[in-house]
């Protein structure tokens, strides 16, 4: 943990810069991939899952006998917690859909805009270190809501062949059944290009590794667009003398033992604060079952002192943190000063944690400075809006005079005379 004192405003992107990774290499063995399941379909998939998955399967998608057998093992407790955080997010989620008026523009000119689903989605949940069978719910929610006709969902198998029991059963609480047994790379091409078992779709969620992350941008190249470009996790707090060091602790930590490349950044006007909750990381640290992987993230933590709070948000406003916590005395007069972040968290009995799991709100966010532009996933995220126009004649005629002057402006001429030849 770095203690930075009164940092200049243009210094802050240099101290806060993220890690970065070698792209030349993990692009050059991501199109490998690529091109190993544009050829070979299924059987590089098999391949690629015996090689970094270590297990030798018999077929991809996974069994009504597997989903039964999830309903078996998952305890009634999880299934309870499970089903409320899913009607927090459906509550949430539904209240996005909207319905747009139509606009006549000017007499006998009438225009509107419809949101569709986009027919044919793919979600990708990463196995790794943690089954993250709350980004099921995240992504498979909204994506029903939507309407999409197709979800299909990919996640990499244990040892044992199998998907985590709470990843099924929080997948088929959602209505997700077409469920592949595939991770990494090679899910993410599956999905791009289609095999005989992985249908091809036209978007792709869900977060992931480094080579997940770089398969999703390559998978744009061949029509298929991705949520929004994501890294590590990341979190920011920001407090003042008032703030309580133990949930400050307990908020870094929350985010750190996520994994060793996973960022935390602690700002606030008071030195007192900073060494405490410093202090009470290094306590809470010794008691985690994930000690050793969150003091790996905790070895490139950033503890910032500024001068006043306004200064703590221009950092914030500069980093652009996917999560982002205010405990501060004046919460909400202070949270008007955010401009750019992903999820905001207000006041001391606001975790992440929150966020990450049942109080509505969508836990996929724009990482690596990406929330000065991107949005979480939402509703939004899984619909293309389509404009509508018509024009009676009355209203041809009232505005082929503009149309043609510009048409003509711009030497196209066709243009012109496809409202002359009508009018």
């Amino acid at each position: 943990m770095q203690l930075i004192k009164h940092p200049k405003i243009e210094q802050i992107e240099k101290i806060l810069q993220r890690p970065s990774i070698e792209s030349s290499s993990l692009d050059s063995l991501v199109r490998e991939v690529f091109q190993k399941v544009t050829n070979e379909g299924d059987k590089a998939l098999f391949k690629y899952t015996k090689k970094f998955d270590k297990v030798d399967l018999q077929s991809l998608e996974v069994t009504k006998e597997e989903f039964l057998e999830a309903e078996k093992i998952v305890s009634e407790d999880l299934k309870k917690a499970i089903l409320i955080a899913k009607n927090n997010i459906q509550k949430f989620h539904k209240n996005q859909i909207q319905v747009e008026k139509e606009v006549e523009t000017m007499l006998g000119i009438k225009c509107y805009r419809k949101s569709l689903p986009i027919q044919k989605v793919g979600l990708y949940i990463p196995g790794g270190t943690a089954p993250l069978f709350s980004t099921v719910l995240m992504l498979g929610i909204p994506a029903k809501i939507a309407g999409c006709d197709e979800i299909i969902l990919t996640t990499p198998p244990n040892l044992e062949g199998k998907i985590h029991p709470a990843i099924l059963w929080t997948a088929n609480q959602t209505g997700i059944t077409k469920i592949f047994k595939v991770g990494g790379s090679q899910a993410i091409a599956g999905l791009t290009i289609g095999t005989e078992s992985i249908p091809k779709v036209y978007k792709i969620f869900g977060p992931g590794n480094q080579f997940v992350v770089k398969a999703k941008q390559i998978a744009m190249e061949y029509g298929v667009a991705m949520d929004m470009p994501a890294g590590p996790s990341e979190v920011c707090v920001i407090t003042d003398k008032k703030a309580n060091p133990k949930f400050i602790a307990s908020d870094l930590l929350a985010q750190a033992e996520h994994g060793s490349d996973s960022q935390v950044v602690l700002i606030s006007d008071s030195l007192e604060i900073l060494e405490k909750t410093k202090l009470e990381v290094e306590i809470q640290l010794e008691t985690l079952p994930r000690k050793e992987l969150t003091q790996k993230s905790l070895e490139y933590a950033k503890f910032i002192l500024t001068r006043n709070i306004v200064e703590a948000f221009q950092i914030s406003n500069i980093y652009a943190p996917e999560h982002l916590i205010i405990q501060t005395q004046n919460y909400k007069q202070n949270s008007k000063l955010v401009k750019n972040a992903g999820s905001v968290f207000l006041g001391e009995y606001t975790p992440e944690s929150l966020g990450d799991y049942a109080s509505g709100t969508n836990h996929s966010l724009p990482t690596n400075g990406f929330a000065k532009n991107y949005s979480g996933v939402s509703v939004d995220s899984f619909v293309k809006k389509i404009t509508f126009q018509e024009a009676s004649k009355n209203g041809l005629k009232n505005i082929a005079k503009t149309v043609m002057t510009m048409a003509k402006a711009e030497t196209l001429e066709a243009h012109s005379r496809a409202v002359e030849v009508r009018s």
